[in-house]
């Protein structure tokens, strides 16, 4: 009987600098625009400012698990504390859903008791919002393909200045109109949007906790590209989970042939699930089928 372990703990390199500038110029636009909400009465620029909070959060979660990359494992947490940021974003996830029913709420008071809103101001806080939103694409737009958090980062940012247009169109559209039930409509779209995104991360949250297999990946796919590894004659106990964001783990029982290499075996099977299926922190024990093990042919 054999083991092979395989575990990838170092950190990638990723260009935190920049996604903590992004992070610091989207906080600091997000309270911008919470207080330039209340001074105009405007609820989409509070729903606005609520998606700028999710955005912040992600941003929070790419950053923290960039940092927590570089931490070294100790003897009572052999996987270090990645969860940390698995629990956090389902905190944030929570809040997040909290808020969007206040809007929700207040959109559905104002149908019926509409309120004054500046629509100039808005209109301008929108155009901001969106200026800084091209400033932080631009920072990012150079790791899209190389990082997970860094992509995923830059895909936050770019459905934050789709929802800016919609505050800028908004404010003119109350500017030049004096339609105000667009305020409370357009809030209800961004909340939506809001819950949708939340939603979704709840969910990857609660099946990383629950230790399900990865969305991306599928479990009887990479057991018959296992298979077709020469020497593999069985793949028992297969178990497929994310230990935290952008890094999966992989364990099983490799049973080969009589005589197999098993390191040779073992080799080809970490390339296959590297290269197929990016996965890096694979544990595989490798076990020998002798000749008494194989079942006679019935036929």
């Amino acid at each position: 009987m054999g083991a092979g372990h395989n575990h990838d703990h170092a950190g990638h390199g990723q260009p935190r600098s920049r996604l903590v500038l992004v992070l610091l110029l989207t906080s600091a636009f997000m309270c911008i625009e919470a207080l330039a909400g209340w001074i105009t009465g405007s609820l989409a620029l509070w729903a606005d400012a609520g998606h700028m909070l999710a955005d912040v959060a992600a941003l929070s979660l790419s950053t923290f698990a960039m940092w927590m990359a570089t931490k070294q494992s100790t003897p009572d947490k052999t996987y270090g504390y990645h969860r940390a940021e698995i629990l956090a974003a389902v905190c944030n996830a929570v809040v997040l859903l909290l808020l969007a029913c206040w809007i929700l709420y207040e959109a559905f008071t104002r149908f019926y008791h509409p309120s004054d809103v500046l629509g100039l101001p808005v209109m301008l806080v929108g155009a901001v919002g969106f200026a800084i939103n091209l400033v932080c694409l631009r920072l990012l737009c150079g790791g899209p393909g190389a990082s997970i958090n860094v992509r995923s980062a830059y895909l936050e940012v770019l459905s934050d200045a789709v929802t800016s247009v919609g505050v800028v169109i908004g404010g003119g559209i109350i500017w030049i109109t004096g339609w105000y039930p667009i305020d409370p409509l357009l809030s209800v779209f961004i909340t939506l949007f809001i819950v949708w995104r939340t939603w979704l991360l709840l969910s990857q949250a609660v099946n990383i906790l629950m230790e399900g297999v990865p969305p991306h990946l599928n479990a009887k796919e990479i057991a018959n590209a296992m298979i077709k590894v020469g020497g593999v004659r069985e793949v028992h106990d297969l178990h497929i989970w994310t230990i935290t964001s952008g890094r999966d783990a992989l364990s099983a029982h490799i049973i080969v042939s009589a005589g197999e290499n098993r390191d040779r075996v073992l080799l080809d099977l970490q390339h296959t699930l590297r290269k197929q299926f990016e996965i890096n922190h694979l544990t595989l024990q490798m076990m020998e089928q002798r000749p008494e093990w194989i079942q006679p042919d019935k036929t």
